[in-house]
């Protein structure tokens, strides 16, 4: 489908057509569906499914207040965040069951389990892209595009309407900032490409 029928669509989902804001998700659904796999891939053992990733993404997105999608970017790079978000949060119940979440603890000293540490580093480089974000939304961006969705710098320059060598810039000034947030938070940086 063509940027321009994109376009069409976003602005109409903006302006409360629910028609419109699910023929956006079919049209977009197997770039949605790759993102949903590659995010599941990174994370390892999850037990969750990219369809299913993908479909709580939707509703996530679709409920509450409608946010703005300029473009097809920030559409994508939106519902990496979201993605994002849910894997968080399936990590961190995960992470509690571990830990006897489902049940009552009085005042007892309790020892953080060795494989939790991966599940905090993936929170903390999740709030270092949020501080990213506060600072420079296009750095942010690149990052939510080229790491989280697994796009190449050619991918990221078009949709972002900046140059490939731009992109790659803004990718390593990034990175710098992702590296020096997460050594801040005591966290290690994970392989960016």
């Amino acid at each position: 489908m063509p940027d321009t029928d994109i376009s069409r669509l976003i602005q109409s989902s903006e302006g409360g057509s629910a028609a419109a804001r699910q023929e956006l998700f079919s049209v977009m659904y197997h770039e949605l569906h790759r993102i949903a796999q590659r995010e599941l891939r990174r994370n390892g053992a999850l037990t969750l499914s990219p369809t299913t990733l993908l479909h709580e993404a939707y509703l996530s997105m679709s409920g509450g207040a409608s946010p703005e999608f300029p473009d097809q970017a920030r559409f994508l790079a939106y519902a990496c965040r979201a993605m994002r978000g849910l894997v968080i949060d399936y990590i961190r119940s995960r992470s509690a069951q571990k830990r006897g979440g489902e049940f009552e603890f009085t005042a007892l000293p309790t020892v953080v389990p060795v494989g939790v540490n991966e599940d905090r580093e993936l929170e903390r480089l999740s709030a270092a892209v949020d501080a990213l974000g506060a600072l420079d939304s296009r750095l942010a961006r690149v990052v939510d595009l080229k790491f989280f969705c697994g796009f190449s710098f050619e991918e990221v320059a078009g949709l972002v309407g900046i140059s490939v060598r731009t992109a790659k810039r803004d990718w390593d000034k990034a990175r710098m900032f992702l590296q020096s947030e997460l050594r801040a938070s005591g966290a290690g940086l994970p392989a960016f490409d």
